[in-house]
Formats: C-alpha cells, sequence, structure tokens
C-alpha cells in the first residue's frame, strides 16, 4: 500500500487547496505563536473548514495549557492533535479526554537509543512521528529541515501507522519511504519558499513523489 502523506503548517485557502487536490491524507494548522507557520484556532477554523471530510484535521501543539487545547477543541474541532514538546504519557491521555481528538505524539531522533520511548508511547497514541532532533539552541521543536538518518527506521514495527519527519522535500520523499519503510510521511519546511511560506507547486510535486514511491 502506497504511503500517505501529512502536509503540515497550512496557513492560506491555495495551499489547503493543493494539499487536497493533491490527496494529502492529513492537514495540518500549527497552533503555536514561535512558529513561523502559527496560526490561530478561530483562523484555523474557517480555512481548515474546507479539508472536513477530506483529509484528516491535525492540531500541531507545543506543551499547549488547557485553555488553548479547550479552544482549539471548541473552534477548530481537529481529528487529532499532535503533542510536539514535552508532554508525557498521562498528559496525552488526559489531553485526549479534554479535547476528544486523537494523539500524535512526536519523538525527536538522533541515534537508535531515542527510540527506547517509542514502545510505552504505542498504547497512548493513534500515531507515532519519528522527527529530527533539533540543533541545539533551537527554539523550534521541528520545521527547522533537519533530517535523521532514515535506516534507523528500517526494520522496526510499531502497533499503529507512524510518520516519518524531518528534512524532507518532494526530491528525497520517495527515498526516505523506501529506506524507512514509512507508512506515513510529514512535511513543513520542505515544502515551502521561505520560512512560513507554503509553496502550491512543491506541495504538489511531493504529493506526486510520494503516490510514485
Amino acid at each position: 500500500m502506497n504511503a500517505q502523506a501529512k502536509i503540515c503548517g497550512l496557513t492560506t485557502p491555495g495551499t489547503l487547496d493543493a494539499a487536497l487536490a493533491g490527496g494529502a491524507a492529513f492537514v495540518g494548522a500549527v497552533v503555536f505563536p514561535k512558529s513561523p507557520r502559527h496560526i490561530d484556532p478561530l483562523h484555523a477554523a474557517t480555512l481548515f473548514d474546507r479539508a472536513r471530510g477530506k483529509a484528516r484535521i491535525v492540531a500541531v501543539t507545543v506543551d499547549a495549557d488547557d485553555a488553548l487545547l479547550t479552544e482549539i477543541a471548541l473552534i477548530l474541532k481537529p481529528d487529532l492533535i499532535q503533542l510536539h514538546g514535552h508532554e508525557t504519557r498521562e498528559r496525552a491521555e488526559y489531553v485526549r479526554t479534554l479535547t476528544g481528538a486523537g494523539i500524535i505524539k512526536v519523538l525527536p531522533i538522533r541515534t537508535h537509543e531515542d527510540f527506547a520511548e517509542a514502545g510505552d508511547w504505542e498504547p497512548f497514541a493513534d500515531h507515532l512521528m519519528f522527527d529530527a532532533r533539533p540543533p541545539e539552541g533551537s527554539h523550534l521543536p521541528g520545521g527547522v529541515g533537519s533530517r535523521f538518518d532514515w535506516t534507523l527506521l528500517a526494520g522496526r514495527a510499531f502497533r499503529h501507522p507512524w510518520f516519518v519527519a524531518g528534512g524532507l522535500t518532494p526530491d528525497n520523499v520517495a527515498q526516505a519511504i523506501r529506506v524507512s519503510g514509512a507508512p506515513l510521511v510529514d512535511v513543513s519546511s520542505g515544502v515551502e519558499s521561505a520560512p512560513g511560506v507554503k509553496d502550491p507547486a512543491l506541495i504538489t510535486a511531493f504529493l506526486d513523489s510520494v503516490r510514485a514511491a
């Protein structure tokens, strides 16, 4: 079965439409003010309403408090909440109960040792996402174009479909899928013309590459 893609950090109708037209299975709204892709829940709700029923809507958060999560749940009504911070498994369970959404948990990867938590997280997440560990001193947990060694994932099996992320582009995503065996891929900066500025043509090219992998 072909891999499926998530286009993350969408902020405009044109780029969201490109993701939907290209067959993205997941579309992401980043609700994190430090990110150049930040979108507030009300704006996200207005924009992503066109995606409902066509792709799964993901709200990307970083150590969000209860007030923000409640706002996201009530206004955006995402299918999934992506936890991209230092959330614990207990926090993930609470977020699921509070929002009624499924959970994607991001685990930063650099070496084999970074997979140690994956087994413990599997009962608490609908999907795990293996993302490149950001450079030292980065104020962003992801979306910085870093990648890790995809062979670290080769031959690994997980309970639920999982994502590979970090440094993916239209030019390398097919290789990432082949090497890692990933059923799901996630892209943000790799389909941008500038930080936070998605390019519809790059989105289309990325999704074409995923289909061809």
